[in-house]
C-alpha cells in the first residue's frame, strides 16, 4: 500500500493552497477502516489485486474494447494513500485555476496572508478528502500530471460489504468489474483522458472567479445558495458558475454520465456465471444508496454528490437505451471522437444520440 511520492507543494499552487498541510490534515482526520488482523489484511489484498486481473477478460467481452498492452497490477491502498493520490491529482487539476487568480494582480494578498490562507485552503481540502476517502471503493485516477493507475480501497471494500452482509468475493469481483471498465474505457479510447483532462482543467479555470469577479458576481451566487442545498445541481461549484459556464458544466456532466452508466451495465451484464450474486448485491447496494443520515445526505448536496448519483442512473439508462437500438458494437461508436460523445439533452433521450450518430 505504498505509492510513489510527488511534491505537490511548489510552483503557483502552493502559494494558495498547502498540500502538504492537505495531505497531513485529511490523514490526521480519516479514520483507518474496518478492524483486521495482519494476516487478514494481505489476505484480503491478495484477494482484490487476483480479482482485478479476473476482471479483465470479462470486461473486454462484455464491453468489446480492448486496451493495448499487458494491463499494470491494479494499486489496492488505504484510506490515507488515496488521500496523498487524490491531493496530488486535485493540485495538478487546480494548477490553471491558481495561475489565473495569481494573475489578477489587484487582488494579490500579501505573504503572510498568503502563506495563512494556504494553511486554511489545505486544511479544507483534506477535510473534503478526509470525507470522500470513507466513501470510495475504487477509481481509475486519470492523473492530470502523472501516470494515470487503477486504485481499490481495502478498508471501503472490506466496510461495504460486512454491511451490505453479501459475498465478499462476489463483491469484490463486481467492484473490480466496474473500475476496470473505468481503466479500459481510457485506455482503449487513446483520445479520451487528454480530452477529458483538458475539458475539466479549462471548466475548472473559468468557473473559478478570481477575488476582484467575486466582488460584483456575490449578489448571484447568494441569489442561488438554495440550489446548492436541493441537489438538483452540482453543488456549491456551481454556484459559482454563468448561464454560459453552466452549459459547458452540463456537457462534462453528460460524458461523466456514460463513463459511469457504461461501468455500471458492464459490472451487472458480466453475469452469475462470473458473479453468482450479482443481482442480490445490485439490489442491496442500490438500498444503501438512499440510505444515508440526514447529515450525510447534506454534505453530499453541497459537493454535488447527488449530482453524482444521478450520473450513475441516467449514464446507466443511456447506455441501455442506445444498445436496445443499436446493440452493443452500434454503442461503441460513442468512442469514435469527442463529437460522437453523448450530448446533455441525449443523455435523457438516448434516441437522439443514434439518430444523429448512426443517422
Amino acid at each position: 500500500m505504498t505509492h510513489t511520492e510527488t511534491n505537490t507543494d511548489t510552483g503557483t499552487s502552493a502559494s494558495f493552497v498547502d498540500w502538504d498541510f492537505a495531505k497531513a490534515t485529511g490523514r490526521r482526520l480519516v479514520s483507518a477502516g474496518p478492524q483486521v488482523s495482519i494476516t487478514e489484511a494481505a489476505d484480503i489484498v491478495g484477494d482484490i489485486r487476483a480479482a482485478a486481473v479476473a476482471a479483465q477478460q470479462p470486461v473486454a467481452e462484455t464491453a468489446r474494447m480492448h486496451a493495448p498492452g499487458v494491463a499494470p497490477l491494479a494499486l489496492v491502498v488505504d484510506r490515507p494513500t488515496w488521500i496523498d493520490l487524490n491531493i496530488d491529482s486535485m493540485a495538478a487539476l487546480m494548477a490553471p485555476v491558481f495561475e489565473k487568480v495569481a494573475a489578477d494582480r489587484s487582488a494579490t494578498p500579501g505573504a503572510t496572508a498568503t502563506a495563512i490562507g494556504g494553511k486554511v485552503t489545505g486544511a479544507e481540502s483534506g477535510a473534503l478528502m478526509a470525507f470522500l476517502a470513507g466513501k470510495i471503493l475504487g477509481q481509475y485516477d486519470i492523473a492530470p500530471q502523472g501516470t494515470p493507475q487503477l486504485l481499490l480501497v481495502a478498508p471501503n471494500l472490506v466496510a461495504i460489504q460486512r454491511e451490505l452482509d453479501v459475498d465478499a468475493a462476489d463483491f469484490r469481483a463486481w467492484v473490480c468489474m466496474h473500475e476496470e471498465t473505468h481503466r479500459v474505457q481510457f485506455t482503449a479510447v487513446p483520445w479520451l483522458r487528454e480530452h477529458m483532462i483538458t475539458q475539466a482543467q479549462s471548466l475548472v479555470r473559468d468557473m473559478t472567479p478570481t477575488p476582484s469577479e467575486l466582488t460584483a458576481r456575490t449578489q448571484e451566487v447568494l441569489r442561488r445558495i438554495p440550489e446548492a442545498f436541493s441537489g438538483r445541481g452540482g453543488g456549491l461549484a456551481e454556484l459559482f458558475a454563468t448561464s454560459a459556464q453552466r452549459e459547458r458544466l452540463a456537457a462534462v456532466t453528460a460524458v461523466m454520465s456514460l463513463l459511469e452508466g457504461h461501468a455500471d451495465v458492464v459490472m451487472d451484464e458480466v453475469g452469475p456465471s462470473v458473479i453468482p450474486s450479482v443481482e442480490e448485491i445490485r439490489s442491496r447496494f442500490e438500498g444503501r444508496r438512499g440510505g444515508a443520515s440526514a447529515l450525510d445526505k447534506l454534505l453530499r448536496r453541497l459537493l454535488g454528490l447527488e449530482a453524482k448519483l444521478a450520473q450513475y442512473r441516467d449514464g446507466a439508462a443511456f447506455v441501455r437505451g442506445v444498445q436496445a437500438e443499436v446493440g452493443v458494437d452500434g454503442f461503441n461508436a460513442v468512442w469514435s471522437s469527442p463529437d460522437t460523445l453523448p450530448r446533455p439533452a441525449e443523455i435523457h433521450d438516448p434516441l437522439a444520440w443514434v439518430r444523429r450518430v448512426h443517422g
